[in-house]
């Protein structure tokens, strides 16, 4: 939020530099993220406030004039300009005045150019210096006409002492609500320098008829309203808003637009109240014949409306509306309809001041995608207890600024009304959780600048009842009490203590430690973890099987208050997010291996909680290896590149017993699909993508390889201790064996069988061949296999290496019926 000191010295008056500020709101909570210094680049001995003495044509040009100024630094200088605001015989306007040497923006420029005036002759009239519009300032884009300034201008004074300002950008957090205007951030500001607080207190002249009969208010949904205020304001006359308002405007980040959308603009910035602003006459009343009608209510099935930014917008039955007798006319807390907007017909004004739920409008506005300034404050929270007042603000302003005549009484429906929060603050909580000794007189202090209502009570036990004012919804426990006075206090003024008690017996955590091992070798292994989103929608659940078939909601933990619908459940699978992250990653880059290790969320039934394991998801898709000028040709990474993946992850946690076995699964492709097993229990599935899923994903350029384990059992085999063999100095004997088996028959299982026959001697085993065809029958396959020898001890001679390998035969065609391929 952008603050400028000028409008904040109107509530806050404090003692200390601008440098002194800054630390002490940053050190308060209230980060500020930047100091912009309007005006600086005016030069304070070239450019003035001036006042036109007098305006005669120019001699050689109808579109141009002779303005004689007087900047008070001086006899007035005569000046040409073409400002069409300036007419022959003009006088008295307070202006900006420039003298030859002042450097200005460059109007006419396509870019940000700074130009300096320098004295020149227009059309054959000298002219020493210029009037000047808002845009060769930097105050706008406006360069039509001069800007005139106010009649109270003081002629002379260097028109940045007198426009210019300090703006402070507050950087501020969604608990900051109640510094989401200038007040709010005035009486932080007194607070936390030992400052004063002016608060504000409108007052409004009403002297209209009586508003009842002339509106009626109805709250169908009080849940997601609780109170609805609203006044009248008849015969207001539409033009634009003086220029003290538009500055300020300006300066907050606002644009200026007239006089009533201004000034609802105004009192929102300044008080932290969203209001806005209907064509009374342009309301529709429930019954013909009755008053305009306001209906607060839940939007119908298929309902639409055309916002004031021109959209169609179409509602669902979760988001509030503001309806008339007719139909929508606003989105709560977002923003009005077409239907009833202000215009410069407008005569009659209907000024609306409501308090929303704040879960509501941010959920509507997120789905909406409608980021207004209405629907941040309402998105964080606003006082319910500020309707009426920002009302007599606002209300007033318009009787002044646009001449209206407001209407006796306020329309105020408040079916639930704001209770306040009394909090036993016990003086000792200080001391215990800030290690500092306060009095309770000394917090009360503190807490009463905040603006709580504090009384000291008396017994033994020094304690404050502190009474929580209706802007600070955040406070509801002792706890936040405390991290009020630690602001007050100053979190640099805390002592720095050791602890006083033994460190308590200091025990690892294997399983994170387990944990960490994995990220290291998958890391070792060329693969970049990441980390995405524990919450998903059913819909991209619903893409890992090819049919589409949405799976149960139920299965799932859902929660109350989403965000957005696409976060609507917790994850039970790391699946379809890892694809997702594919997907967007493959935008960019034509190569990815990714892998990520979360939680996932499995309802227990008949518990509160769900059950949270951890799993491990690994990706592949693209060229196996990087761009490399060794690999002119890159091969596409493949079902065995994940495997090798895999195995290795196995091979470093000492799962020696680890297997792949066929199996299928609607998610990856048939034949390409394996489940790793350990000792008969499934650790996870490996494969490549479904082509159809990977379609889902917007996956179907190239093969993607993705697999899911259970983190928790693959971790509870990993083996700390690795075992390691002496390296024996006895040289190798290699033999080769081809075995022919059934075609079901599975590698691994033939490999297991190798080495268990051909311990101790059997120091290697590799397959290096696969082959099917009619020279060994039709369901048959050949595995051949190089077998390494050796010895600790001895050379190994080559019958021994020979008689070893006839065992391994021998166990093979007893337990797998193989036989010897000649």
């Amino acid at each position: 939020m952008r603050v400028p000191l000028g409008w904040l010295q109107e509530y806050a008056s404090w003692d200390v530099s601008l440098a002194q500020l800054e630390e002490r709101l940053t050190l308060g909570g209230l980060e500020i993220n930047a100091v912009e210094h309007v005006g600086e680049q005016w030069d304070p001995t070239k450019i003035f406030v001036g006042q036109v003495v007098s305006v005669r044509p120019h001699p050689n040009a109808d579109r141009l004039v002779l303005a004689t100024v007087d900047y008070g630094q001086g006899d007035p200088l005569e000046v040409v300009t073409g400002a069409p605001n300036l007419k022959v015989g003009d006088a008295g306007q307070k202006v900006v005045f420039a003298l030859e040497g002042a450097r200005l923006i460059d109007p006419y420029a396509d870019t940000l150019q700074y130009k300096t005036l320098k004295k020149t002759k227009i059309r054959g009239v000298e002219s020493r210096g210029m009037v000047c519009s808002e845009k060769e300032l930097g105050l706008s884009e406006e360069h039509t006409g001069i800007l005139i300034l106010p009649d109270d201008a003081p002629v002379g004074k260097p028109f940045r002492e007198y426009w210019g300002d300090v703006v402070l950008d507050l950087d501020l957090t969604p608990n900051l609500a109640r510094c989401f205007s200038i007040v709010g951030v005035a009486r932080e500001v007194a607070a936390l320098t030992d400052g004063r607080f002016y608060p504000l207190r409108p007052t409004v002249q009403m002297e209209g008829a009586s508003i009842e009969g002339q509106i009626e208010i109805l709250i169908e949904d009080p849940d997601l309203c609780p109170r609805y205020s609203a006044a009248l304001i008849k015969d207001v006359k539409i033009g634009p808003s003086p220029l003290w308002m538009q500055r300020r405007l300006i300066l907050a980040g606002m644009r200026p637009i007239n006089n009533i959308v201004d000034i609802t603009n105004y009192v929102m910035l300044e008080m932290g109240q969203p209001l806005h602003a209907f064509d009374y006459r342009l309301l529709r009343p429930r019954q013909p014949g009755g008053p305009p009608a306001i209906i607060v209510r839940r939007a119908h099935a298929g309902e639409t409306m055309r916002t004031l930014d021109g959209v169609e917008r179409h509602f669902n039955q979760d988001m509030l509306l503001i309806t008339d007798g007719g139909g929508p006319v606003a989105v709560a807390g977002i923003m009005g309809g077409e239907e009833s907007e202000v215009t410069d017909q407008t005569v009659d004004i209907l000024l609306e001041s409501a308090n929303f739920d704040y879960i509501s409008v941010r959920r509507t506005s997120a789905e909406l995608k409608i980021p207004s300034e209405a629907a941040q404050r309402f998105g964080r929270g606003v006082d319910p207890e500020l309707t009426v007042p920002a009302l007599k603000r606002a209300a007033e302003l318009m009787r002044e600024l646009a001449g209206g005549v407001v209407a006796e009484g306020f329309a105020d429906a408040y079916p639930r009304p704001w209770t306040p929060t009394v909090i036993d603050f016990p003086a000792g909580e200080v001391k215990r959780q800030l290690g500092i000794e306060l009095s309770a007189r000394e917090i009360a202090h503190m807490l009463t600048k905040l603006g709580f209502v504090c009384e000291v009570l008396a017994g033994e036990a020094e304690s404050v009842r502190v009474t929580v004012p209706s802007f600070r919804f955040d406070v509801s426990i002792p706890a936040d009490l405390v991290e009020e006075v630690a602001r007050m206090y100053g979190y640099d003024r805390l002592p720095v203590t050791l602890i006083d008690d033994e460190l308590p017996p200091q025990e690892r955590n294997w399983s994170l430690e387990l944990e960490e091992w994995v990220r290291d070798i998958l890391v070792g292994c060329g693969l970049t973890e990441v980390i995405t989103y524990s919450l998903t929608n059913l819909e991209s659940v619903a893409k890992l099987d090819p049919q589409g078939q949405p799976p149960n909601p139920d299965d799932y933990v859902r929660l109350a208050n989403p965000l957005t619908r696409q976060q609507e459940f917790m994850r039970r699978t790391l699946m379809n997010t890892m694809l997702e992250t594919v997907a967007k990653n493959l935008r960019y880059l034509d190569r990815v291996a990714l892998f990520e290790i979360a939680h996932v969320y499995l309802p227990q039934k008949g518990q509160p909680l769900p059950d949270e394991p951890r799993r491990l998801s690994i990706a592949l898709s693209g060229p196996r290896a990087p761009l490399s000028w060794l690999l002119p040709e890159r091969e596409m990474a493949d079902f065995y590149d994940l495997k090798g993946i895999v195995e290795t992850l196995c091979q470093h946690l000492g799962i020696e017993e680890a297997r792949h076995e066929p199996t299928a699964h609607p998610t990856f492709y048939p034949g390409r699909v394996a489940r790793l097993v350990a000792a008969g229990e499934e650790l996870g599935v490996l494969g490549q993508v479904h082509p159809q899923v990977a379609e889902g994903f917007d996956l179907s350029q190239q093969p993607v390889l993705l697999a899911e384990f259970d983190l928790e059992k693959l971790l509870a085999r990993a083996r700390w201790t690795q075992q390691f063999r002496q390296i024996s100095p006895m040289p190798v004997l290699k033999l080769d064996l081809a075995v022919v088996v059934d075609g079901d028959v599975p590698p691994d299982a033939v490999q297991r069988l190798i080495v268990e026959a051909g311990a101790p001697l059997l120091v290697d085993v590799v397959l290096f061949d696969v082959y099917r065809g009619e020279q060994i029958g039709a369901g048959k396959k050949s595995l051949a296999y190089s077998l390494t020898f050796q010895a600790p001890d001895r050379t190994l001679t080559s019958e021994e290496a020979v008689k070893q390998r006839d065992r391994i035969m021998a166990r093979l065609e007893r337990e797998l019926g193989a036989t010897l391929r000649m």
